[in-house]
């Protein structure tokens, strides 16, 4: 659609929804863990409603490949919104009854929703012209800015306006999944005639996902994903251990995302500039920089400080291979494709999410922070193959 301006009607709009998604995805991650360890009698059990939502996310994929399929993107995406309205109620009533179990399944169906949402950054690219599909990509990203300063203070404003704690935040994003739906109606999706008549061309999967290209991209879309899932998940635990009361942990929490989702306004014309592996190489360094900053102290300025390098780096990493990735496949398998990719993301998050709270409230914020280092180090050296054996150059 080369006459399409990059900024319309329905660009906009989908960034508006991904700031809904996200504050969705923020207040969970700001009150799942801890709804969890006022339930559970067994501490490293607490992030389970956390992993929950990612686990049900990565079994969500194939799902959601297959409505995309069938009733395209606004459909698909509005059965997602749906999902997450249910998913809140059903959380609401566990938090309310002090039922571990029940929030666990709550967030684990809440999973459907975030695997819809997780392709907007992947349908912005069909809503504005192909020459600015860096820009669509993070500019739909930095609608998460809306998560970051909605999320955590709807956590805050509402912990205490019911008897049981932070049930008036499930209520709450209730509403926030309403309001999506009607968004989504309002956006005009191409219509997918071309990937249709191309049915028959697709490639295998397996011979998709073997190429080399995307197996970097898949790595370091899922490993740098994973890492920030990792120290983010465990951060409102830690600070707790720590004394730092929840509007710090929220304050924490709304600047690191702000950090995510910020960057997602210039990222793209970095990326056009100097090529997706040297933004990439940066957001690795940045993420270094958190683990250095976290392992130096516990203040409230160690935690601020490690979380917005934890976020910038997460933004470089998961922009850059996210376009990166959309070179491996053709526009008819785009469906398969992408709930590839999210799988790996979903199952890496998945195992990182549990293994937050596992560590965090076993061995402490400093071992979990030096045990992230291993999975930069992957991801370095698959940059590094990408660079040095296959010459990729942009």
């Amino acid at each position: 659609m080369p006459s399409t301006p990059f900024l319309n009607k329905n660009l906009l709009l989908l960034i508006a929804c991904q700031g809904l998604f996200l504050t969705n995805n923020v207040t969970f991650i700001a009150i799942n863990g801890l709804v969890g360890l006022g339930l559970t009698p067994i501490a490293w059990m607490a992030t389970l409603p956390v992993m929950g939502y990612v686990v049900g996310s990565a079994l969500s994929t194939s799902l959601v490949s297959k409505a995309q399929s069938r009733f395209g993107r606004r459909r698909s995406f509005q059965l997602g919104l749906i999902v997450a309205v249910l998913s809140s109620l059903v959380c609401a009533y566990a938090a309310w009854t002090q039922n571990f179990w029940l929030l666990s399944t709550g967030t684990l169906v809440a999973g459907f929703y975030s695997a819809n949402a997780q392709l907007y950054r992947f349908a912005a690219t069909e809503l504005t012209a192909d020459v600015h599909k860096e820009k669509a990509v993070s500019w739909v990203l930095a609608g998460g800015i809306l998560g970051a300063i909605v999320g955590p203070n709807l956590a805050t404003w509402t912990k205490n306006i019911l008897s049981a704690p932070f049930v008036g935040a499930y209520l709450a994003l209730t509403l926030v999944g309403l309001m999506g739906i009607v968004m989504m109606q309002f956006i005009d999706f191409p219509t997918e005639e071309a990937a249709r008549e191309g049915a028959q061309s697709q490639r295998d999967i397996k011979e998709i996902i073997s190429q080399p290209i995307f197996i970097v991209s898949a790595i370091c879309a899922a490993l740098g994903y994973g890492i920030m899932n990792l120290l983010m998940a465990a951060t409102p635990l830690a600070m707790e251990v720590c004394g730092h009361p929840f509007s710090s942990t929220a304050l924490v929490l709304e600047f690191h995302v702000i950090s995510m989702f910020a960057p997602g306004f210039f990222t793209g014309s970095l990326i056009k500039r100097f090529g997706k592996v040297k933004i990439m190489l940066t957001g690795l360094v940045l993420n270094a920089l958190c683990v250095a900053i976290a392992l130096n102290g516990e203040d409230l300025s160690h935690f601020l400080g490690a979380l917005i390098c934890l976020g910038v780096g997460w933004n470089f990493l998961f922009t850059g291979a996210t376009t990166m990735a959309m070179s491996t496949y053709r526009p008819e398998e785009k469906n398969k494709a992408q709930a590839a990719i999210n799988f790996f993301v979903f199952s890496t998050m998945a195992l990182t999410s549990f293994g937050s709270g596992a560590l965090v409230t076993t061995q402490g914020w400093s071992l979990l922070n030096a045990w992230s280092l291993v999975l930069l180090v992957i991801i370095g050296l698959s940059l590094l193959y990408l660079v040095f054996k296959l010459k990729f150059k942009d």
